[in-house]
């Protein structure tokens, strides 16, 4: 049995809550992530922001300079646990219609396991 901690990714990128939507564009493209974690000023988990929920405030008018991510935000956002099988993972992914769950351990976040990780895994075999 293949775990979520075996194939996630631990260095994130931290978005803090009052980010301009202009500046988290700028973050993301810069990571080539296509999502982060929103966090609040003693880096808990607030939400998630990702790049459809960019565009969806773009469509909108959002003013990329006022608007902080904390303002489209999905939250709270999907987590599992280290310990989680990969393949339970994939599933609550599947069915959520999401590309990543963050991963937490004793309300600490630890990483984030996504759809890149899963394709990295099956591509090596691992799976």
């Amino acid at each position: 049995m293949l775990t979520v901690a075996e194939v996630m990714t631990r260095h994130l990128l931290l978005l803090p809550r009052e980010t301009p939507l202009r500046e988290a564009i700028a973050l993301l493209a810069s990571q080539h992530v296509s999502g982060a974690p929103v966090v609040d000023g003693k880096r808990r988990m607030v939400g998630v922001v990702t790049s459809s929920d960019i565009l969806q405030a773009e469509a909108e008018g959002a003013d990329l300079d006022a608007t902080t991510v904390k303002d489209i935000m999905t939250s709270p956002a999907l987590t599992t646990g280290p310990h989680t099988d990969l393949r339970e993972a994939a599933l609550a992914m599947e069915y959520a219609e999401v590309h990543r769950l963050f991963v937490e351990e004793e309300g600490r976040l630890i990483g984030v396991v996504s759809l890149t990780d899963l394709n990295r895994a099956l591509a090596g075999g691992r799976i």
